[in-house]
């Protein structure tokens, strides 16, 4: 059975797309062109233009290739803060003919040996603060250890005074590495000015190495070409009516797609503004929106929640927000119409991947649905399987929510056992697996009912831990909320509630009224039976709360604890 097409499929949008044929590199020079003195990255105060930005990208392909050995294919890993050098650093590593390995700041040693050893990097550009993880994989003397390491401070780009007092330390901290064997500095390598090789990437040569954490096992790389990322680029572009006036706020971390595709490649794309930040400070978001006039912001909910709730948001101009996005989570309806009855917002809900390089399923401007997913976007074919069968289950039903597309990855990098498990065939076409459970309503438009794997079956009922969060989250005391499963000897498993109380209600509101409150708005199974506040959950960083990292803990505090009858 073929997909529902949706009869709101917004005016003017192309069912599929013409997609280029050319890197992504190509869009950086095309914009140095037209645009040359036009603000590609705004960060704490400084302005790097397009000109000045294509000069750095070129100078550091040459040195990579004609001082470090980089050959066209080889990986490189990028791991810092968002900053103007991590735009540069990404792109020369393509101008290069190489491939981008993203790396979370806050990795382990152990957890870097792994993505190096894995995608047999030998060489990666950090910043200053990270040298400490990475340099006993410089000096480790295996076989196969970094053989160069390109370190950059974030105060080499600064004014010497930053315009706000609400940089953070360590951008504001100065050059400190002391020399060392395979040790080069970022802005050293830029200065001598090395011309770019004269070849350029191909469309269909690999470009980015990103890593999916996973539900099992090490994290996958996920091989991306110039081809795919674009296809999801040139996709979000005209769902959104983005155009190179468009001003970007850049806060999701860059390693991450949607701070990747959302904070580079889009902007870059079509010569466009990105206003920067190093890290999330609501405040500070708010005062960047109101003077560069931003326009555009992709960013999870948790983030959103947070901003909007900050006394800044009230007391900044926001008007110029035209396009608020985001995924990963399901907007509360709450928040979702403050956001609408008080600021004018509509929040644009999406779905994507690390897979899909970010942008698969998206909501009409003109017409989204509260916690949907949204419709097929130009190019896309998703349906909703029966996991154990991968038959095609009729509108309603609950399933795996299965997807094609030009933007899906080219496979799992050296992991052919994950690729079997992951593509399959249906009527005649390649389709992906998210390992998501999903349903599709009689108008086209998806709704996630949650992670495969993440489930509480409570007596033989199936609960969906994000039907029960959205509604906590219609609780006036509740801020955040996080639904788990806890083992139970009668029913299985147990709904528990992990809540972050708003600070008017702590010491007013007890867990009994919680439970209480609950039961008078859902079927009693999916009703939380354990609920315990915390001061914070812990999120990933790209502000999804980390569920599995909570189960597990809470798992491990049961385990020690003497049993309790739960009503």
């Amino acid at each position: 059975m073929a997909q529902i097409p949706s009869p709101y499929w917004p005016k003017g949008v192309p069912r599929a797309l013409c997609l280029p044929q050319v890197p992504l590199t190509h869009y950086l020079q095309v914009a140095a062109e037209r645009f040359p003195n036009k603000p590609a990255v705004i960060f704490c105060g400084s302005t790097l233009s397009y000109a000045a930005l294509l000069a750095r990208v070129e100078a550091l392909a040459g040195y990579l290739t004609q001082r470090l050995g980089v050959q066209h294919g080889d990986r490189v890993l990028l791991m810092s803060q968002n900053c103007p050098q991590y735009m540069a650093a990404y792109y020369g590593i393509m101008r290069a003919g190489a491939v981008v390995v993203p790396v979370n700041a806050m990795c382990t040693r152990e957890e870097i040996r792994y993505y190096m050893q894995d995608s047999g990097a030998r060489v990666a550009m950090v910043a200053q603060e990270l040298l400490p993880q990475v340099m006993p994989l410089l000096q480790s003397g295996e076989g196969d250890a970094l053989q160069a390491v390109l370190v950059h401070a974030y105060s080499e780009g600064l004014p010497a005074q930053p315009a706000s007092d609400e940089v953070p330390d360590v951008v504001l901290a100065p050059r400190q590495w002391a020399d060392a064997p395979g040790l080069h500095g970022l802005e050293d390598a830029i200065a001598q000015a090395l011309p770019a090789p004269a070849d350029h990437p191909g469309s269909h040569d690999l470009c980015v190495l990103p890593y999916t954490s996973g539900t099992t096992g090490h994290p996958k790389g996920c091989m991306h070409t110039h081809a795919t990322v674009l296809a999801s680029n040139m996709a979000s572009q005209v769902w959104r009516g983005l155009h190179m006036d468009s001003v970007f706020l850049a806060v999701a971390p860059l390693f991450h797609m949607l701070g990747m595709q959302g904070g580079l490649n889009v902007p870059v794309t079509l010569g466009a503004t990105v206003v920067m930040m190093p890290r999330w400070h609501a405040a500070a978001a708010a005062r960047l929106i109101e003077h560069h006039r931003v326009s555009t912001w992709a960013a999870p909910p948790a983030m959103l929640i947070d901003f909007f709730s900050n006394p800044a948001a009230s007391e900044r101009d926001l008007s110029s927000l035209t396009v608020l996005s985001g995924g990963g989570a399901a907007m509360p309806e709450t928040v979702a119409n403050l956001l609408q009855t008080r600021f004018g917002i509509a929040y644009n809900e999406a779905y994507g991947m690390t897979e899909t390089a970010s942008f698969l399923l998206g909501n009409p401007l003109a017409r989204g649905k509260r916690q949907c997913l949204g419709v097929v976007t130009p190019g896309v074919d998703a349906r909703i399987v029966d996991p154990q069968t991968l038959r095609e289950l009729p509108v309603g039903e609950v399933g795996e929510l299965v997807a094609r597309g030009a933007q899906l990855m080219r496979g799992y990098w050296r992991n052919e056992q994950a690729n079997q498990s992951s593509f399959f065939e249906l009527d005649g076409q390649t389709f992906f697996r998210t390992g998501d459970l999903a349903s599709v309503d009689e108008e086209g438009y998806f709704f996630m009912r949650d992670r495969l794997k993440r489930m509480v079956n409570v007596s033989g009922f199936k609960v969906w831990p994000a039907e029960v969060e959205n509604t906590l989250y219609e609780h006036p005391a509740v801020h955040e909320a996080c639904i788990i499963a806890v083992p139970d000897a009668k029913r299985g498993e147990n709904v528990m509630a992990l809540l972050v109380l708003k600070p008017d209600f702590k010491g007013q509101v007890s867990e009994q009224d919680i439970i209480d409150w609950s039961r008078e708005r859902m079927a009693v199974y999916k009703t939380p039976r354990i609920v315990r506040f915390m001061d914070s959950l812990p999120k990933s960083g790209t502000g999804k709360i980390l569920w599995r990292q909570l189960q597990e803990q809470e798992h491990a505090r049961l385990a020690t604890s003497p049993a309790q009858e739960i009503p």
